[in-house]
């Protein structure tokens, strides 16, 4: 899928990522760009057309397909996680986190599919789409995984139609999200650029950095091995 001369929209556009996204979209010549939010106003990113988007929201997302129209490139990036444990005091937090990065991505992508035929859809999910670190992330953790499955089914659903699904995993990006993890953390224009490369390659899958590749190839082994040591199975 060759972004230059597309018309794209991206979710969560307003920080990290999502405004990486927009911002690379463009440099690579992407004649029209659909920025994101809940509150587009906080959107400051030149050239680009602020749009209300709010994936929990079902007007607000057929008001924003209704208004775009014809798109060739969807990136599902917003998403959100709230350190919920999946056995707290409660699952309120556990459903805003499907709200969005589950059912949100559901929604959105079912609103735009028709106009994307012959496009792409790239979906920002996790490494921990594949494991589960500590116990405050463990609903963000399933709703990634849920995210993951989804990717896989709409790519097979949309195929007919000739659009191009790819997932984009990353374990640690310098966003807001990450910000209280004390470890290196990619920019998010190196991630956003590896993500490009690879939607313009025909990818299915990228993984952005090394920690999601070494849980990518544990799933095939003895799960024990894995959570015997986390760190050392992420970083070595």
């Amino acid at each position: 899928m060759q972004i230059n001369g597309t018309t794209a929209l991206v979710t969560g556009a307003n920080r990290g990522l999502g405004k990486a996204f927009a911002e690379a979209l463009l440099a690579r010549g992407a004649t029209t760009v659909y920025a994101t939010a809940r509150r587009p106003e906080l959107i400051d990113i030149p050239g680009v057309v602020p749009l209300r988007l709010d994936l929990t929201d079902q007007a607000s997302i057929d008001a924003a397909a209704a208004e775009v129209g014809k798109l060739d490139i969807l990136v599902n990036n917003a998403g959100i996680s709230t350190n919920a444990p999946l056995l707290g005091p409660s699952t309120e937090n556990i459903h805003r986190e499907f709200d969005t990065n589950f059912w949100g991505t559901l929604h959105v992508t079912r609103a735009f599919a028709p106009a994307l035929a012959g496009g792409a859809i790239l979906n920002v999910i996790s490494a921990l789409s594949w494991y589960a670190f500590a116990p405050s992330s463990n609903g963000y953790a399933a709703s990634k995984a849920a995210e993951w499955s989804l990717t896989n089914g709409v790519r097979l659903e949309l195929a007919d139609q000739k659009t191009q699904v790819t997932a984009l995993a990353l374990a640690i990006a310098d966003t807001d999200m990450m910000a209280a993890v004390d470890v290196p953390k990619l920019p998010p224009h190196e991630v956003v650029a590896k993500a490009l490369d690879g939607l313009e390659a025909g990818a299915l899958e990228v993984i952005a950095d090394i920690p999601t590749a070494n849980v990518k190839a544990s799933l095939s082994r003895d799960p024990a091995l894995f959570y015997a040591d986390i760190p050392t199975a992420l970083f070595s």
